[in-house]
């Protein structure tokens, strides 16, 4: 066929009339509403006894320009919160290593209890998990934090991790038997650093996720970013400026969040076209719906094996 298919039949003159004047009063909605609520965010309010001015009143925003906050802003905040965002990946990343290599074990002692152990700590809320590990573990405030998103986190790469090990061609253990490996010498040279490598951008995608979870935090204490600007600072310069701090903190961890997005989807990109570049489409960038991929991958492959026994 020479010319191009069409799926559906050109809209008519009625037809592109009525979508410009929907395009036109949808436009004139969303204006609308983003004016009312500047608008209101903007009406000066009572609070105390007191009249504050409008949020967007200059003199609510003038603690921008001391570098005092800025410093204490970088210097505990940011720097705390960052701390424990790259201490908590590095351990979940190990964790999720071990994991992974006890739940694609053989033997069913081993594989069982850590399949057990994995979904206790997957539906395990972080928030509990840190309330947890200071009142009952009393590690204090730092290293509650630390361990509760390694762990949390930990399971979930796990998983990942052995959806990638069960996903790859079982031709690949076959061949590393055959010069004489051992199982577990094909696992850990040959499959794992394969399944790793697949499973990468999920892994990192994981790990944004990571340090959103730093804010929570906040509830136990620790001087993360969040408890610095809208607690710690909150209270030094009054209620007149926790707008301001609120959208400091917003546009920092919104930075931050971009910038580690935006590794995780080049280096998807960048997997994808070295090692499929037949592929075009890059892996999915929310780690929960990716790891439901490789699960029904992974199950598909097993079944597809069993049925070919």
């Amino acid at each position: 066929m020479s010319g191009a298919v069409v799926l559906f039949d050109a809209p008519g003159p009625k037809a592109r009339r009525l979508s410009r004047i929907l395009s036109v009063v949808t436009a004139i909605v969303v204006v609308g509403g983003m004016g009312w609520v500047i608008a209101t965010l903007n009406t000066p309010r009572e609070s105390g006894g007191v009249t504050l001015p409008g949020l967007f009143d200059p003199s609510r925003w003038d603690i921008v320009l001391d570098p005092e906050m800025w410093g204490f802003i970088f210097g505990v905040g940011v720097w705390n919160t960052l701390r424990a965002a790259v201490v908590a990946a590095v351990l979940a990343i190990a964790i999720g290593v071990v994991l992974s290599l006890l739940r694609s074990s053989a033997i069913a002692w081993v594989r069982i209890p850590t399949a057990v152990l994995i979904e206790f700590f997957r539906g395990m809320p972080v928030l509990l998990m840190m309330l947890f590990i200071l009142l009952v573990a009393g590690t204090g405030q730092y290293w509650a934090v630390v361990s509760a998103l390694a762990i949390y986190n930990g399971a979930l790469i796990g998983e990942a991790l052995r959806a990638g090990l069960v996903a790859l061609p079982r031709g690949q253990r076959e061949a590393a038997l055959s010069v004489g490996m051992r199982p577990l010498q094909s696992k850990m040279l040959v499959e794992f650093p394969q399944a790793f490598r697949q499973m990468l951008p999920i892994i990192v995608a994981q790990l944004v996720v990571l340090l959103k979870d730093t804010s929570l935090a906040y509830i136990v204490g620790y001087p993360e970013l969040l408890r610095v600007t809208l607690n710690n600072l909150g209270s030094y310069y009054g209620n007149r400026y926790l707008f301001t701090l609120w959208c400091i903190a917003f546009v920092l961890y919104l930075t931050i969040d971009l910038l580690l997005s935006w590794f995780a989807r080049w280096l998807a990109k960048r997997t994808d076209r070295r090692y499929h570049p037949a592929k075009a489409g890059p892996a999915p960038e929310d780690p929960s719906q990716a790891l439901l991929l490789a699960d029904a991958t992974a199950e598909a492959d097993e079944a597809a094996r069993d049925a070919g026994r």
